[in-house]
């Protein structure tokens, strides 16, 4: 990463502007070409020096006011078979594999479901649920009490 690259990141990092063309305006203020900013974002991708770029929605301004993260008790010899389908629903902003930690703990795959009221993200759950049917012997929705300020690390 040199000099240049850096300062890309630096100036992405809060997110791009909102504008029609954001690659246009960030190569003026950078004193690039709009090709030269889009391919050395792209080998800074290629790299692994940037995991992604993508759009970041404010669910809360969308109407999406309840938060649900579904936590499920599902059979660990099926977890690779079902989880991928868990994650692919259009409603599940994301879905991974945790590890239990038992007794107290016994859930090893969590989906984080949107919804605008608890009863759209109880019928969603109830979705999952019947997705993963007798693999499943209980799951939970923790909804969320305060949002959270997400960010990655900055330079």
């Amino acid at each position: 990463m040199d000099e240049t690259d850096r300062r890309i990141v630096v100036a992405t990092q809060s997110g791009l502007p909102l504008v029609a063309r954001p690659y246009h305006v960030l190569a003026e203020q950078l004193g690039l070409t709009e090709e030269d900013l889009m391919a050395r974002l792209q080998r800074l991708l290629d790299c692994g020096a940037i995991r992604r770029i993508g759009a970041v929605p404010n669910h809360y301004a969308l109407g999406y006011k309840a938060n649900g993260m579904t936590v499920w008790d599902v059979d660990d010899e099926r977890l690779g078979e079902l989880g991928p389908r868990v994650g692919a629903l259009d409603f599940v902003s994301h879905c991974y594999r945790r590890p239990r930690h038992l007794p107290d703990w016994r859930y090893n795959l969590f989906a984080m479901v949107h919804g605008r009221d608890r009863d759209e993200v109880s019928a969603k759950a109830e979705q999952i649920a019947n997705l993963l049917g007798d693999a499943c012997r209980s799951h939970e929705i923790l909804y969320s009490s305060r949002i959270l300020k997400k960010t990655g690390l900055r330079f």
